[in-house]
C-alpha cells in the first residue's frame, strides 16, 4: 500500500463522488489561479497542445522577406517571392503532483479545504511550468554581461560582481541591439522580466516611470511595475537567480577564519560550523565522482573533503595550496561570481522570440480521485486525492529577438541564492 502523507481535516461529511459541476469548478479554480503567474509564458507565441499528437509539437517561424529594390516594369508581372517557413520540433513532457486527503473532507460540495488545496496545487503548477519556460529562455545564446561600476568590461559569468549593476544605460544598449536586429516589439515596447531585488535597485533611478503613471495605465501586463528607455518591466520572484553552488549541504558561502600567506595551505579554516552529516555528505559527493569547485577569496580550488567542527573549529580541504588570501575573505561554491555574488538574469524580449504550449485545452488538468475509487488499496474508503497534471514545452524560435543580461545587485548579490 502506498505510504501517502495524507492531509486531514475536521470537516466530517458523507459522499464519495465529485459531480461534473464540482469538477468544472475546481478545474477553473486551478487554471485561473495558475495562469496569471506564468510570467515567462506571457510574452511567447501560444501553441495549443495537439490532440493525439504524440510527444512532439511543431513550432513554426517565418523569416523576414528581403527588400524589393528592383523597379517594376510596366505591364510585366514580377516573379514574386516565397515565404521561408522554418520548423522547430520540440518534445513535450508531462509534469504533475497530488495531495492525498482524508475521508473527513466532503468532496461533493465547494469545500474550503478543497478550494485551499486547489490553490496550493495551482501555485505549485504555475511555479513548475513557469520554471520550465524560464530555463529554456535563459539558455539562449544572445547575452550581455553588465560592466563593473568603473566601466571595466566583463566577459565571464564568474567575473560578475555586485557592482556589475543593471543601469538605464545598459537597458538602452540592449534595446538598441534588439532594434538593430529588427526584433519586433510586443505591442509598443520591448519587455524585460526582472527579479524584485533588481526592481528595488532600479526604482530609485530618476529615469524610472511607474506603471500607474502611464498615459494608459489600464493596458499593463500582469506583474508590470514600470519602464525605462521604453522597455517595460515585469516583476516576478521566478526571474532566474544563479547563486554560488553548495560547499556543504545547505551552505553556499562561508568566511575564511585564518589568513593564507604566500606559502599557502590546503586546509581552509572557516568561521562557520560544519556538522558531521554535512562532512559525510560532501565526502559521498566526491567519492561518487563529483568535482566540487569552490572559490577562496576569488581563487579557484577543488574540494577533497571537510573536517566537521563547531563554529571556529571546522575546515575544508582542497587539492592544491591556496595562497595570499586575507582573513575574512569569502569562501563560496562555484557557478556564480567568484566573490560569492549571486548573478541575476534579466530577459529582454521582443515579439515572436519563443513559443510555449498553452495550459488551457488539456495543457493543465485538475484530477480528483474521490473516496471509494482506490479499490483494495483503500479498503475503508479513507483517502481521496487532489492533483494536477500538465503537458508542457517551450522553445526559443528567434535568438536575435531576446537578450539575456547577466548582472549583479549592489544591495542583494551578497545574500541571494539560486531559485
Amino acid at each position: 500500500m502506498p505510504d501517502y502523507e495524507v492531509q486531514t481535516t475536521l470537516l466530517n461529511a458523507e459522499g464519495n463522488s465529485l459531480s461534473a459541476e464540482m469538477k468544472t469548478f475546481y478545474e477553473k479554480q486551478l487554471i485561473e489561479t495558475a495562469q496569471p503567474a506564468l510570467v515567462h509564458d506571457q510574452f511567447g507565441t501560444q501553441y495549443p497542445i495537439p490532440k493525439n499528437g504524440g510527444k512532439t509539437i511543431e513550432f513554426r517561424k517565418i523569416d523576414s522577406l528581403p527588400k524589393a529594390l528592383t523597379q517594376l516594369t510596366e505591364g510585366v508581372t514580377p516573379q514574386g517571392n516565397k515565404l521561408n517557413v522554418s520548423k522547430v520540433i520540440a518534445e513535450v513532457g508531462q509534469y504533475g503532483d497530488f495531495v492525498p486527503i482524508s475521508d473527513m473532507l466532503d468532496l461533493t460540495a465547494i469545500d474550503p479545504m478543497m478550494v485551499e488545496t486547489t490553490k496550493r496545487l495551482a501555485g505549485q503548477a504555475s511555479r513548475t511550468l513557469d520554471t520550465i519556460t524560464r530555463e529554456v529562455l535563459t539558455a539562449g545564446t544572445n547575452k550581455v554581461f553588465a560592466p563593473k561600476s568603473d566601466g571595466t568590461a566583463v566577459e565571464l559569468r564568474e567575473d560578475v560582481t555586485a557592482d556589475c549593476e543593471l543601469t538605464p544605460r545598459l537597458i538602452r544598449l540592449v534595446a538598441a541591439r534588439l532594434k538593430r536586429q529588427n526584433a519586433p516589439k510586443i505591442d509598443d515596447s520591448y519587455v524585460a522580466i526582472i527579479h524584485p531585488d533588481i526592481a528595488c535597485d532600479l526604482m530609485g533611478n530618476e529615469e524610472w516611470i511607474e506603471a500607474h503613471k502611464y498615459a494608459q495605465p489600464e493596458n499593463i501586463y500582469f506583474g508590470e511595475i514600470g519602464k525605462i528607455a521604453g522597455v517595460r518591466f515585469v516583476e516576478t520572484t521566478e526571474a532566474k537567480v544563479i547563486g554560488p553552488g553548495e560547499i556543504v549541504e545547505g551552505v553556499c558561502r562561508m568566511k575564511l577564519r585564518t589568513a593564507l600567506n604566500s606559502t599557502g595551505s590546503t586546509t581552509i579554516a572557516v568561521e562557520e560550523e560544519i556538522t558531521s552529516a554535512q562532512a559525510a555528505a560532501l565526502s559521498a559527493r566526491i567519492s561518487g565522482g563529483e568535482t566540487v569547485k569552490i572559490y577562496v577569496g576569488g581563487k579557484e580550488a577543488t574540494l577533497t573533503g571537510a573536517t566537521a567542527g563547531d563554529a571556529g573549529a571546522a575546515s575544508l580541504t582542497v587539492s592544491a595550496a591556496v595562497k595570499d588570501v586575507s582573513q575574512g575573505a569569502v569562501v563560496c561554491g562555484a557557478g556564480a561570481g567568484k566573490d560569492g555574488s549571486a548573478i541575476y538574469l534579466t530577459l529582454v524580449l521582443g515579439a515572436g522570440a519563443y513559443g510555449v504550449t498553452t495550459i488551457t485545452g488539456g495543457g493543465l488538468e485538475h484530477i480528483v480521485k474521490t473516496l471509494g475509487s482506490g479499490g483494495t488499496s483503500d479498503p475503508l474508503n479513507q483517502r481521496a486525492t487532489c492533483g494536477w497534471k500538465a503537458t508542457k514545452t517551450a522553445e526559443r524560435l528567434v535568438e536575435q529577438y531576446m537578450v539575456r543580461i547577466e548582472h549583479g545587485s549592489p544591495t542583494f548579490s551578497h545574500e541571494a541564492v539560486s531559485n
